[in-house]
């Protein structure tokens, strides 16, 4: 191993009369492997209710595509559903087990590799910003070819595979302070989510500005009305492994 990220993000509302409450939480670990490689774990607590827990485990191989992830949630306290999936060349699977659907098997024929994966963890959601080309400057680009593991804002349903695209606005960056410190950031949004059941209110994401896409801050507009914010942040790297 090459060098490992941890830290938590804190997510707060940013309604009228509850601005700057604390929703929720998400604690994270990145492990980077000397090949290029890396295992993203989020563990995540949204207490709105009904209330979710999530633990998500996800490896992205040296190219930056995904090759095989666990999802596990919890809804209401009570257990939902946990899959297993795996990324092929030209195939997707995904085996898993949910209380409401039952078990479920999907095998999915690709005519090329998936280029990403959502897992619904907040710090995956920083490194998808990754697929924008930021050789091209600012502006919008679509990306296709994508699974989520639900299609529900919360990542409150399944985990089963549902295919989206996704458009990416970069805007710039900017050097912005959050609570683990000040960072020089990307800023970016997610204006559009073709494909999702409801459409999903733009959310605007802050991210490091180095190779790792590591989320520093982000909000969402509409009706949900949430912020995240990175609260810590370590690294160690492991310079004799």
């Amino acid at each position: 191993m090459l060098e490992t990220f941890t830290g938590e993000l804190r997510y707060t509302s940013n309604a009228e009369g509850r601005r700057g409450a604390e929703r929720g939480r998400e604690s994270f670990r990145i492990d980077i492997h000397r090949d290029g490689s890396r295992v993203l774990a989020a563990h995540a607590e949204i207490d709105d209710a009904p209330s979710v827990v999530r633990d998500v485990n996800q490896r992205i191989g040296p190219d930056g595509r995904p090759e095989d992830s666990f999802v596990r949630i919890a809804v209401g306290g009570k257990f939902r559903g946990s899959g297993w999936f795996r990324f092929g060349k030209n195939i997707a699977e995904c085996e898993s087990m949910t209380t409401i659907e039952g078990r479920i098997s999907q095998r999915m024929e690709l005519d090329s590799p998936l280029v990403a994966f959502g897992n619904h963890a907040i710090i995956n959601d920083g490194f998808l910003l990754s697929l924008y080309d930021l050789s091209q400057g600012p502006g919008i680009q679509l990306i296709e070819h994508m699974y989520l593991s639900s299609p529900d804002h919360r990542g409150a349903t399944g985990p089963m595979f549902f295919p989206i695209k996704l458009a990416i606005q970069y805007h710039g960056r900017e050097e912005i302070e959050v609570e683990a410190g000040r960072f020089e950031a990307h800023k970016f949004s997610y204006p559009d989510v073709p494909g999702l059941l409801e459409e999903h209110p733009e959310y605007d994401l802050w991210c490091t500005t180095d190779d790792h896409y590591i989320l520093l801050k982000a909000a969402v507009g509409g009706y949900m009305q949430t912020r995240y914010e990175l609260g810590s942040l370590s690294h160690v790297r492991h310079d004799n492994a």
